[in-house]
């Protein structure tokens, strides 16, 4: 078992940055997902063991939270968003300073650094001063130093930050790697496709509660249909006719995208148009994506969680 949380709630003082996440996960690559506040930072943290949860049970390849959280952190390899180098290092000592951290005897952290380094693509640049790394070299040593002490389980907290596409398919094809060596892969990141690269199944949080787990292939089957449409010189006219009668409507370059949900009809766009006299020139299907389920999900979520809000006291 990956993870296994009953009612696990956070609370800094009055705020509350998780509310009762229940869930079980066994599968061996996990995206997790929300937006910006949603509380993804605040559980990698706690189930990193780095933060303390302020109720509720958790645990983490078998192991208890609060109880076993040094066997979790030695268990685990974390590459975090932000950058957290000491410059004056070269990429060889940084990593094997990391293994040390994690408990490797010194010898043996610089052996395995050498060795992931090479893993990552930078066995020529080991010997060089991080303050000289482009940003992709920085990526594959914050990538080195989560891996160099042979982890079960590593979080991945944005891991395409800045890389340019051919960067990105690196990034994505060594962490598709790690994963085919029997390492659990949890990728936190806001580049939808990158999450459907690499997991499996996703946790989505919104406003710290849990949205919803599962696979994302039954994610996206239960999702919003999607009209791609196109006007003859009348989009933004269209795309505010449409959401007058309460469609969510996207721009996308020339074309327009309708989210349509249950009571919502195809029928009622084509409708929408020939009143107001606008020719369309493209309508059709959109393609089910995890980015269109997760849109929709979360806007449910948060057209449910208004009428709770306003009630408030």
């Amino acid at each position: 078992m990956l993870f296994d949380l009953d009612n696990v709630q956070k609370f800094y003082g009055q705020f509350q940055a998780l509310s009762g996440i229940t869930l079980k996960i066994e599968s061996t690559s996990v995206g997790l997902l929300g937006p910006n506040g949603a509380g993804k930072s605040t559980l990698i943290k706690a189930l990193l063991g780095l933060l303390e949860i302020s109720s509720g049970n958790a645990q983490v390849l078998g192991y208890r939270l609060p109880d076993e959280a040094a066997k979790i952190r030695r268990a685990t390899g974390y590459m975090p968003e932000n950058d957290c180098f000491l410059p004056y290092m070269t990429a060889v000592q940084y990593v094997a300073f990391s293994g040390q951290l994690s408990g490797m005897p010194r010898r043996e952290a610089f052996r395995r650094a050498h060795e992931v380094l090479y893993y990552v693509g930078l066995g020529e640049a080991r010997y060089r001063k991080l303050s000289g790394f482009s940003t992709g070299m920085k990526q594959r040593v914050k990538l080195a130093q989560a891996l160099v002490h042979g982890p079960k389980l590593v979080f991945l907290d944005e891991p395409t930050n800045g890389l340019d596409p051919r960067g990105r398919d690196e990034m994505l094809q060594l962490i598709n790697d790690v994963k085919a060596r029997g390492v659990y892969i949890v990728l936190s990141s806001h580049v939808l496709p990158d999450v459907e690269t690499v997991c499996d199944t996703v946790i989505m949080l919104n406003g710290g509660q849990l949205v919803h787990v599962g696979p994302i292939d039954e994610l996206k089957a239960g999702g919003e249909r999607v009209i791609e449409v196109q006007t003859r010189d009348a989009n933004a006219r269209f795309k505010g006719l449409l959401e007058a009668l309460g469609f969510r409507v996207n721009e996308d370059g020339l074309r327009l995208k309708v989210y349509l949900q249950e009571d919502q009809s195809d029928q009622s766009v084509l409708k929408c148009a020939v009143d107001a006299g606008i020719q369309l020139r493209h309508f059709m299907p959109g393609e089910l994506t995890l980015e269109t389920a997760f849109l929709g999900m979360i806007g449910r979520h948060n057209a449910a969680s208004a009428p709770e809000a306003l009630a408030a006291p």
